[in-house]
């Protein structure tokens, strides 16, 4: 296949391998309209515009490209555009000259979301379109407050923006997906209503971390460690995601969601899936989204008795972290007093198939933790028979790979060597793999992958409906579990500020005879 065409993409080249020097490519994104719903907000300013400026300002985007801002708040186009500067200023990287280039295709339209409003906007839009030769493409980003994406998309289809008579339309929902089964399953029916399975992209940024990926890539490019990848060899994986920031503004929507739903139904899930999927025959984005599927299908089912001994509930009390005063849950704006909230959970579970019977699984993330870092550690079963017995005074610990996912993106392979001298003395090494070691070019971060991804219409990394349904579905006991008031409810463990969690979650893996593998840079 020639270099400067990808699946019928044009790529740009942006880097090159170490010593070797072969180049790297990525796919330039087609012609199209990016559409900001809820551009006024928070995650607009945090995330988005600095994606896409650092996606323009690497000639990653097509010449024939615009971004409309669409948001009830009362603001001009050039206020707009002064206020997304300063954004992408904070998160760095700012370049004067391409900015000015790229605000010209950066607009504004006030308006409200319903039908009437919106055929106005679309007018506007379809101007724009005329102007920047976007080829009527467009990507509506729903980034306004989950409560009103159903109101936004029946408006969106009565208004004419779903339709794809002269070029394609993609509409991009982000987490979360409902905040059960049931609303997720009549959103879903909205959605459906009005959109074709492959123009909806639920979009989990977690997937977009190169390290995420680069699981399948360690397991499938590398006959060493699929063969081990197993029953017969493992004996645990750990899924850690734990974050050192408390709630910090959103009191809101924390006291509605909890860390089952913040964390669990969506991050935490999907990473498992890459961990435990089977190999796909090709690498296609249908084929490995099937393989992830399967994973969803072979969870134990959960049940009260079972979540007794496989879930532990905590919440944050006041403490330290990174040496500064924190305060706790209950104490932060806009938390009842009395909340009984979990801001922390750490679960077991199993997959029922051939590969992984009897493996546990155990999974755990929260608030205002020690230091943040999420990471798989693959643990690997002891040694079979004990030789060494009698020579050395401490036991043999077992083997692991550790894949860091952030912040310190790196593969460790964790194993033991003799110490140098004629005493025969065991050490623990680490063959250590820091990811952008050997790479000279652009990293795209998260949100500029899936961004990219979204425009070129590669679905890979973005969440099914029947991937959505499923997770919600098996998770539903413990959230009902976890938000029981009555007889029975499940003890919430109190754990401090800057701890590792509450001491009940190390119990709860030493009951097993295990230790969670943490991280401190």
């Amino acid at each position: 296949m020639p270099l400067e065409k990808i699946n019928g993409h044009p790529t740009v080249k942006i880097g090159k391998l170490g010593p070797s020097g072969a180049l790297c490519e990525e796919v330039s994104s087609d012609p199209c309209a990016i559409v900001i719903f809820g551009a006024s907000g928070d995650l607009t300013k945090r995330k988005l515009l600095p994606a896409l400026f650092c996606l323009f300002r690497n000639k990653l985007l097509s010449k024939g490209f615009f971004i409309l801002g669409l948001a009830r708040t009362d603001i001009s186009e050039d206020a707009f555009r002064m206020e997304m500067a300063k954004a992408v200023k904070k998160a760095g990287n700012f370049d004067y000259a391409a900015w000015e280039e790229f605000a010209k295709r950066l607009h504004y339209y006030q308006t409200g979301y319903d039908e009437g409003s919106l055929r106005k906007a679309k007018s506007y839009m379809e101007d724009l379109a005329e102007t920047h030769a976007t080829g009527r493409n467009r990507i509506l980003y729903l980034s306004t407050p989950p409560s009103v994406y159903a109101s936004i998309i029946e408006a969106v289809a009565a208004s004419g923006l779903a339709s794809e008579e002269q070029g394609w339309t993609r509409i991009v929902i982000e987490k979360p997906y409902g905040r059960d089964l049931e609303s997720a399953r009549a959103l879903e029916k909205t959605v459906g209503s009005h959109f074709r399975e492959e123009q909806v992209f639920r979009i989990d940024h977690y997937l977009g971390k190169d390290t995420v990926q680069n699981i399948m890539m360690f397991r499938f490019a590398n006959s060493i460690f699929e063969p081990i990848w197993n029953r017969h060899f493992i004996d645990h994986v750990q899924i850690t995601a734990s974050e050192s920031i408390g709630i910090e503004k959103r009191a809101g929507y924390y006291e509605e969601a909890g860390v089952l739903r913040d964390m669990f139904q969506n991050h935490m899930l999907q990473v498992l899936s890459f961990v435990g999927m089977e190999p796909p025959s090709v690498y296609k984005s249908e084929m490995v989204r099937d393989e992830r599927v399967k994973v969803f299908r072979a969870l134990r089912a959960l049940d009260r008795e079972s979540l007794k001994d496989s879930l532990v509930l905590g919440q944050y009390v006041d403490g330290e972290v990174g040496g500064k005063f924190a305060r706790g849950y209950r104490e932060e704006d806009g938390v009842g007093r009395r909340s009984l909230v979990p801001t922390y959970a750490a679960m077991k579970l199993f997959i029922d198939n051939w590969r992984w019977q009897g493996v546990p699984f155990y999974l755990r993330s929260g608030k205002r933790l020690k230091s943040r870092f999420t990471q798989v550690t693959i643990q690997f079963r002891a040694v079979p028979h004990q030789m060494f017995s009698g020579i050395f005074e401490e036991e043999i610990g077992p083997n692991a790979v550790i894949i860091r996912i952030q912040p310190d993106e790196r593969i460790q392979l964790k194993f033991h060597a003799k110490n140098p001298g004629s005493r025969v003395c065991l050490r623990d090494v680490v063959m250590d793999f820091g990811y952008t070691e050997g790479y000279e070019g652009i990293v795209l971060d998260a949100y500029e992958r899936v961004l990219m991804d979204c425009m070129i219409g590669d679905k890979m990394l973005f969440i099914r409906s029947d991937a959505m349904e499923m997770s919600w579905e098996w998770l539903t006991p413990a959230i009902e579990y976890s938000e029981n008031k009555g007889q029975g409810n499940p003890e919430l463990c109190l754990y401090r500020a800057g701890s590792f969690g509450p001491v009940e979650a190390e119990r709860f893996i030493g009951r097993d005879g295990r230790k969670w593998v943490n991280y401190e840079r």
